[in-house]
């Protein structure tokens, strides 16, 4: 058979599965449930995954995770493929008979959408869903327009398309692969009515994309099939491409023109940016009476005096398109409705070509649209994937820009508005790998991303290797005689010497450039910022090893996480970079370092209690007597560790590289993660650390209710 002749087939193949899916949609029956796609799944793997599972009690809250949008599809091994449904997406919380139904701004949808929270409540089961709501036309085609304006059953079939499940039974699900997510969510969804099953399909992108455009979709969805769920993270390892533009805009106005019997002839929208409103268009089309007369009850309330725009916009400005255009008066409103729009194209000065209206977006705040650029397909997939031991790595060199050429000695670049010198850059500071001061920088800049949320207003104590990892390194903390005034600095009183030191503050790229120009090759902050210098972000358990194997680094990493999860408490692995492993528990800065460590010690004496043979809790290393230090002392206040996705002046260049817990087994190696593949790795996967820095733990009822299940 040619090639061809086979493209076309597995065409009609794909074709006919989404028309049976979208015939199901416009009411279809169903014959059996669906099947798995992934054969010999059992009810016994079902149980083991859901074992392996950590427990935790029920929760009402989340932010669901986000899909980051790419310019083009693709075909690539380990990657399931769904339709990207044109509806509200929403989060449902079930137990106990109760149920909520809530939207990416925690709006509740329960009342609007009743019949999806009739069916929920209908299942009986106690589970945490995510999902997407929609109206399907006849053929079974999401239409967002119906969905704005449902009221009952008459205005369009109503459905909700489940796609994850991630809380089941007193089991946290996230940290589970996505396909052992959906095998469980498939085993337990109710077959036909209002719940739906949003499947995958055994495809390629390019394909895909083809026939959802063919058949009138709004796109498609591609996420990575070991991919775990972070909540609020707009993760690269799933991706949405989309069939046509569409875009989420502010309404800030509205024009007339005269002698129109309309309410009003065009909307005036536009998008954030830096914090400002920036306009991007008129929109004349795709409203009905009906729909006008609605939104203008919407718009009275925020009618004001002056356009919130950057500029005001000519609203009779005259087009190529429409030379003479009617005369038209603008009404202006304050910001705070939402939109979405088609559109044919973005022009060079950001305004949008034949825009056509599809609907109020009730789901989003106003302040967070922001113009959604494409990401390119090829930086976001990264070419070839390789698994090693579990491990996601990357082949060959990193592929983001650098910073500076390969030739000069000495270069200045403008960074973040701020001129920097960057000298001796050939200086080699790994000798056996001839990895130069020029490399080290421009890792650095690639990885700016990633590392500044962990730097950003903390002290930094820097340990400077003017002359590699081979050379003698010093400390440099207070950095009053060379300080800039671009440069943020936070003054500490010494009781030790009875001296102010000036920290450097991490602000920006330019701050950690200026670092690495240094020869600061690892990053070394604070715990806590300086808005609450006495209160830790994070609580540490370092393994730091001494004559042990780092393959029991990894059983004792595992013993910490097993006792944690007891506890009902999150936790964050990675590498040391070293020889060892560290532990994070977001805390919130809510506690003080006294709170924190003292809370590390009950972990970590926990901990030695199961393994006393290899681990001790002894400081002095010569009363370790060979032993792995769980080392609690980390939480003390001024006490550094070097940052997720820092350097490390060892052998190999190293990064201190966060991991999910399912890549902490047997085969791990420090030499895993380089200054080579790290940065591959961190914009495949992005940044999986984020939670460390979120909200924190409740450290009291934590306590509490340990003790008395103890």
């Amino acid at each position: 058979m040619s090639k061809a002749k086979a493209q076309t087939l597995a065409a009609k193949d794909l074709n006919a599965e989404i028309t049976k899916e979208k015939e199901m949609a416009a009411g279809g029956k169903p014959k059996g449930r669906q099947e798995s796609s992934n054969k010999g799944i059992t009810a016994r793997q079902i149980n083991q995954w859901l074992k392996q599972a950590p427990e935790k009690p029920f929760y009402s809250k989340l932010k669901p995770m986000l899909a980051t949008l790419v310019d083009e599809p693709f075909d690539s091994e380990g990657w399931l493929y769904e339709i990207k449904w044109d509806g509200y997406r929403a989060v449902s919380f079930i137990h106990q008979g109760e149920v909520s139904i809530k939207s990416r701004n925690d709006k509740s949808f329960s009342e609007k959408y009743y019949p999806v929270f009739d069916a929920l409540k209908a299942w009986k089961v106690s589970a945490v869903i995510d999902g997407e709501i929609v109206v399907v036309n006849e053929d079974g085609t999401a239409n967002f327009g119906a969905l704005q304006n449902w009221r009952s059953e008459a205005d369009g079939r109503l459905l909700y398309y489940v796609f994850d499940l991630l809380w089941y039974k007193g089991r946290e699900l996230s940290e589970l692969p996505l396909t052992e997510r959906r095998e469980i969510l498939k085993s337990i969804l109710p077959v036909g009515g209002v719940l739906r099953y949003s499947m995958d399909f055994n495809t390629g992108g390019t394909a895909f994309l083809a026939e959802a455009k063919r058949l009138g979709l709004e796109g498609i969805m591609a996420k990575r099939a070991d991919s775990t769920y972070v909540p609020g993270d707009r993760s690269r390892s799933w991706l949405k491409i989309k069939a046509n533009k569409r875009q989420e805009v502010v309404i800030g106005g509205y024009t007339r023109n005269v002698d129109t019997s309309k309410p009003f002839s065009s909307l005036l929208v536009g998008v954030y940016e830096k914090g400002k409103l920036k306009y991007t268009g008129k929109i004349g089309t795709g409203f009905n009476d009906e729909q006008q007369k609605e939104m203008m009850a919407q718009f009275a309330p925020l009618v004001t005096s002056k356009p919130p725009f950057t500029e005001e916009p000519d609203v009779n400005k005259p087009s190529r398109f429409r030379p003479n255009p009617p005369k038209a008066t603008a009404t202006w409103l304050k910001p705070k409705l939402v939109c979405e729009v088609s559109f044919a194209e973005m022009t060079s000065d950001g305004v949008m070509r034949h825009p056509s209206f599809q609907g109020m977006r009730e789901d989003k705040s106003a302040g967070k649209v922001v113009l959604e650029k494409e990401a390119d397909t090829v930086e976001v997939v990264r070419g070839t994937k390789k698994k090693n031991n579990g491990l996601t790595q990357f082949e060959g060199k990193n592929t983001g820009k650098t910073l500076l050429n390969p030739n000069e000695e000495t270069q200045v670049k403008k960074v973040n508005g701020q001129e920097l010198k960057f000298t001796n850059l050939s200086k080699v500071f790994w000798p056996k790998e001839k990895y130069t001061k020029r490399d080290l920088i421009n890792y650095y800049h690639q990885m700016a991303p990633f590392i500044l949320p962990y730097l950003k207003e903390r002290p930094q104590s820097m340990n400077r290797y003017p002359n590699g990892i081979e050379g003698k390194s010093f400390y440099f903390k207070n950095i009053s005689d060379q300080v800039q005034g671009w440069m943020d600095t936070y003054l500490y009183h010494s009781d030790a010497d009875h001296s102010d030191k000036h920290y450097l503050v991490g602000k920006d790229e330019a701050t950690l450039l200026y670092m690495a120009g240094l020869g600061c090759i690892e990053m070394n902050p604070w715990n806590s910022t300086v808005k609450k210098p006495n209160h830790p972000t994070y609580c540490i358990i370092d393994l730091d090893p001494d004559k042990n194997t780092f393959e029991q680094v990894i059983q004792a990493a595992q013993v910490t996480k097993g006792i944690l999860d007891d506890m009902g408490v999150k936790s964050y692995p990675k590498t040391s970079g070293s020889t060892g492993m560290h532990i994070y528990i977001p805390l919130g800065n809510k506690y003080t370092y006294e709170q924190s460590k003292e809370f590390a010690r009950i972990i970590v004496t926990l901990v030695h209690r199961q393994i006393p043979k290899y681990t001790s809790l002894e400081r002095t290393i010569s009363d370790r007597k060979g032993k792995m230090y769980l080392d609690f002392l980390q939480n003390r206040p001024h006490a550094t560790i070097a940052s997720a996705y820092s350097l490390r002046p060892k052998p190999g260049a190293t990064v201190s590289m966060p991991l999910d817990w399912s890549e902490v087994k047997k085969g791990l190696k420090m030499t895993d993660f380089t200054i080579k593949n790290a940065v591959a790795r961190v914009q495949e996967m992005g940044d999986i650390f984020k939670p460390v820095l979120g909200k924190g733990i409740d450290l009291k009822q934590i306590i509490s209710s340990y003790s008395r299940s103890k």
